[in-house]
């Protein structure tokens, strides 16, 4: 389907001018709420804001609640917009993209979106079991029958996806590990990153099967912690304490596929929908972007997501990160502070946090020597829900 809306006259209309983080990893003994507020004050003094410079706050959160007392806890009063969203993984390019409308449209002036998760509990805590856990919690019924039957958690089901993309175009375990791989390079320069030390393709091939064809280094961590974001007008962004980062284009795509003979799952996913979108509005093609940052829960939502981006043809994607093209010195730099396989995992947040350290060229020894162009995605649900961002450190009229 061809994108039927015209939202050019937005591009470059809002820019990010404000990030923070709070403290983030195996960090116990808080809940969601709390890193949220460390985060949300963090972006907005980054930006040389005080609390009483924000009119609107969005606010999403993994598994654990982080909204009802952020308002008071960050000294927050007379709002113009307070939501609270969720579209899984895809939901800190939506939310950008609402603040961006919002702040275009008077909606409100200036905007902090703030996404927060505390799921691991206690250093015994395995990752597969906390969200399982609050994954049972929220189940009853005729959805009990996945677990019964074998299918607990997403691990399986993009395990599923990731098999029929290797039956159908030939996609090795090899290229899968040619991702993490290349991420866990990018990650030795991010401070940040909770993981660090080299990866090898041997290693890769020799860790423990978690989902076949998934082994432990194709998938992502949890993490404990919060990000967040000031969103302004880009006028009022140019003025402010740290270089803009300029919204150029935006897209979301939901092909919400069901579980049946006919599905295109794990063939063909929403960034076919929301790439064209946010490459028509920001006015480029796949071509004039510098870098990537993608939602990688996992190794092979990289490489399918690459090739409905258009960055090469379908079912070449395995063959183009094994090329070496997503790593320091390829055509395409990706996840460059190591994704959510390697550096932290705070859902569509990872991506997007990491685009605005790359656009004001804060990545020290692992900034990318293009910046011009940044292209964000955001992936949720089982391939059902789907974001993407252009972003920039130029104003649109350059």
């Amino acid at each position: 389907m061809t994108p039927s809306g015209d939202a050019a006259h937005l591009s470059g209309a809002a820019a990010i001018a404000g990030l923070g983080f709070s403290a983030i990893g195996k960090v116990y003994g808080r809940g969601a709420s709390g890193f949220a507020v460390d985060a949300a004050r963090a972006a907005i003094a980054d930006a040389g804001l005080g609390p009483e410079d924000v009119d609107g706050l969005i606010v999403s959160y993994g598994i654990t609640p982080a909204y009802a007392q952020l308002p008071p806890a960050l000294g927050m009063r007379d709002l113009r917009l307070n939501v609270n969203l969720n579209a899984a993984g895809a939901t800190a390019a939506a939310a950008i993209q609402y603040a961006a409308m919002a702040v275009a449209g008077g909606l409100a002036d200036c905007i902090v979106y703030v996404h927060a998760d505390a799921p691991l509990h206690d250093p015994a805590t395995r990752a597969g079991a906390a969200y399982g856990a609050a994954a049972a919690r929220r189940s009853g019924g005729f959805t009990t029958v996945a677990g019964a039957t074998g299918l607990p958690g997403a691990n399986p089901h993009y395990a599923l996806a990731a098999r029929r993309h290797m039956l159908r175009y030939g996609t090795t375990a090899e290229q899968l590990g040619a991702v993490a791989v290349a991420q866990r390079a990018w990650a030795a320069g991010n401070p940040l990153a909770r993981y660090r030390d080299p990866l090898t393709l041997e290693d890769h091939g020799a860790a423990r099967l978690v989902a076949d064809p998934f082994r432990l280094y194709d998938c992502c961590m949890v993490t404990n912690g919060a990000i967040a974001f000031v969103v302004t007008s880009a006028a009022r962004a140019a003025l402010l304490a740290r270089p803009p980062v300029y919204i150029w284009g935006w897209g979301q795509g939901h092909p919400v596929y069901p579980m049946g003979r006919g599905s295109e799952l794990g063939l063909r996913t929403g960034a076919a929908i929301a790439g064209p979108a946010a490459f028509k509005m920001a006015g480029i093609t796949a071509g004039d972007v510098d870098q990537a940052q993608l939602y990688d829960c996992y190794t092979y939502t990289v490489i399918v997501t690459l090739e409905d981006y258009g960055f090469c043809e379908k079912g070449e994607g395995g063959p183009f990160a094994a090329s070496g093209a997503l790593a320091r010195g390829g055509s395409l730099p990706t996840n460059t502070g190591g994704g959510q396989l390697s550096a932290y995992y705070l859902w569509g947040a990872t991506p997007l946090s990491e685009a605005v350290i790359q656009a004001r060229g804060d990545g020290g020894e692992r900034q990318a020597p293009a910046n011009d162009v940044i292209l964000v995605s955001g992936n949720g649900g089982i391939l059902d829900y789907h974001g993407t961002l252009i972003v920039s450190p130029h104003p649109r009229a350059a």
